[in-house]
């Protein structure tokens, strides 16, 4: 198996790989800016299992695309943001997103297979749809892709302080007069074009490595909004980035590449923070005696 995973690797003509995959460097970039943005929000407010879902209705909803001969990325975006403002309706009535979230991802994964099961054509449309693709963004995919996390990016710029203010406590937000149910709705729906877009690098399976993995990464090491959403934007282009730049090398697909990246920077910042905890423990109980 060891002889298999290293024989896969290859650096010959690398640079002349890289030139194909200009496009996916620059979509995925510009991606794990706006996932690692995005992604502090996913964490403060606990909806990381909700992107797993939306990820799943994304899915479908690429697959009926790639099956009926459209868009995979509008069909992709449709489902998405219409599980986003499914899930965003219910949690308003019974504040339980888990539940709704757990009803919604066996049903999407189930159309998904479906839909794929129909489709005739080429198994690697299949597979890049589940595992994410390096080569299969074109000019149109990258401008499409990068105006949208662009777009997203600066909603949520315009909305950060009463969004951070309703994600970090919603009750005395909505006392204080904002309008929390609103700004759900309106994360929601950005939530649900992110997860559609971020679906077309990482694919539906491991859509977490890139929404949510960098932040909770940022998390562990510091507790101040800014800079956390700086070092999570900063783990997810290094992420994304770095998984295309490594895969390039193999013919192994790109998601693995990007969730082992994903995952040794998270344990990295787990250390980190546990090891400024102890320091600080030790600090504190030196002046106490």
């Amino acid at each position: 198996m060891m002889e298999t995973l290293t024989g896969s690797f290859s650096t010959e003509g690398y640079w002349e790989l890289f030139s194909l995959v200009q496009n996916s460097v620059i979509t995925a970039g510009v991606l794990g800016l706006m996932g690692g943005l995005i992604g502090v929000f996913i964490m403060l407010r606990r909806t990381a299992l909700v992107v797993h879902g939306i990820a799943e209705i994304s899915f479908a909803g690429a697959a009926l695309a790639l099956l009926i001969g459209v868009d995979v990325v509008a069909g992709s975006a449709v489902g998405a943001v219409a599980a986003a403002m499914l899930i965003g309706v219910l949690s308003l009535k019974d504040r339980d997103t888990s539940a709704v979230t757990g009803v919604l991802m066996p049903f999407g994964l189930g159309l998904g297979i479906l839909f794929l099961s129909l489709y005739q054509g080429r198994s690697a449309n299949k597979f890049g749809l589940l595992t994410g693709q390096i080569v299969g963004v074109d000019d149109i995919q990258t401008q499409t892709l990068v105006t949208g996390a662009v777009l997203i990016s600066i909603v949520l710029l315009l909305i950060w302080r009463p969004l951070m203010f309703a994600s970090v406590d919603p009750q005395l937000a909505r006392a204080r007069g904002v309008r929390v149910n609103l700004l759900s709705m309106v994360f929601m729906v950005l939530l649900g074009v992110a997860v559609a877009m971020s679906v077309q690098v990482v694919g539906a399976l491991l859509v977490l490595a890139l929404l949510v993995v960098p932040a909770a990464a940022a998390l562990k090491v510091t507790v101040r909004p800014y800079l956390a959403v700086l070092l999570s934007m900063a783990f997810a282009l290094v992420s994304s980035v770095g998984g295309i730049m490594l895969a390039i090398t193999g013919t192994v697909p790109i998601s693995p590449y990007i969730t082992t990246i994903s995952f040794l920077i998270y344990v990295v910042c787990v250390l980190i923070g546990r090891g400024g905890r102890i320091r600080h423990k030790r600090a504190s109980a030196a002046l106490v005696g």
